[in-house]
Order: C-alpha cells, then structure tokens, then sequence
C-alpha cells in the first residue's frame, strides 16, 4: 500500500515538472522551404502578411504581442559577421527599419551579442522602441530579435511586447528567440 502511493506520487510529481520546462506551452512552427524553424506560444494565430515578412503569430487576447520572421535576399554577404558586429547590425537595424527618421518612431539599443549553435552565428538583439503619439498615447514597446544569414539571405526572427506587459513575457520571449534556427 505504502509502495502504490509513493509510486503515483512519484508518477505525478513526474508529470508536473515536465510541465515547468522552459518550452512548456511553446509549439513548433518549421518552414522548410525557406530554411527556419522557431517556438510560439499556443493559441496564437498566424496572420496574413506581405513579402519580406515571411510568418507572423501573434496573441488572440494580448494583439499587440507578437513573433515575426522577415527573409531578405542579401548580395553577396556569406557570413553575418560580414554585415558588422552585433551592435552594427543592431544600430542598422533600429535606424533604417524599426525607427527611420520619418517614421515619428524612436528606438534605443539596449544589448546586442552572438551566440554560434551549429556553425551559424546569430545575433540577438534587444531594443525598447516609442510609437508615435501625443503624450499619454506614446507606446512603448520592447522587443527580442535573432538574425541570421544562410544560404545568401539575412533571417530576422522578433517578438514584440508593450512595455508594461515585458516583465510577464520575458521568460517565454527569450526561449522564443533562443529557439530560432536556421538552415
């Protein structure tokens, strides 16, 4: 009798920590036609989207949190490292896509480094960036981005957060990134 109930405690306590992994309540989204693969939180839902963005998913409750992957065609680059170094691209990045002067959007770097996993090098880069507005309906977001190169094309995977909502999702977000792979 004792041994039965240690076994299904044990049985259940099993069970339980499989469920506090680090992917837990992340599912698996693979394109390989085009080379890459990333976890997403479940229950979030592709949304139609326009070259160069290739996917995006985002939340069906919290909209404005989402995870994208943008593929460009890239002439002659063979390696990320030949783009410039993790604070380069980021600083690239931030000023001629996220936040162009006309865009009334500003952004801020908050930390660049790279990371090897399988002979490819990836850049992750964190960065707050203010949608326009006046005042009090400024929004201020924060984002997570991995970005690679292979096969002659710079792979961009970012998740986006409103501000506030950052410390809930940090955790998850980074395992998101952290998960991007390309080939």
């Amino acid at each position: 009798m004792l041994q039965r109930f240690f076994a299904t405690a044990l049985a259940i306590f099993v069970v339980l920590l499989g469920g506090c992994s680090a992917t837990s309540g992340l599912q698996a989204y693979v394109d390989s036609y085009d080379g890459y693969e990333f976890l997403y939180p479940r229950g979030w839902v592709q949304v139609q989207v326009e070259d160069p963005v290739d996917v995006v998913f985002h939340d069906i409750i919290e909209t404005t949190e989402n995870v994208s992957v943008v593929v460009n065609t890239v002439a002659s680059t063979k390696s990320l490292e030949e783009l410039g170094s993790p604070e380069e691209v980021g600083d690239r990045l931030l000023r001629n896509i996220i936040a162009p002067s006309e865009s009334g959007r500003s952004s801020a770097l908050i930390a660049a480094t790279s990371q090897k996993a399988d002979d490819k090098t990836y850049y992750i880069l964190e960065y707050a960036v203010t949608l326009p507005g006046d005042g009090n309906t400024a929004q201020q977001r924060h984002n997570l981005s991995s970005i690679a190169v292979s096969r002659g094309k710079v792979y961009t995977l970012s998740v986006s957060a409103p501000e506030e909502r950052w410390p809930k999702v940090e955790d998850q977000f980074k395992t998101i990134v952290s998960s991007f792979t390309v080939y």
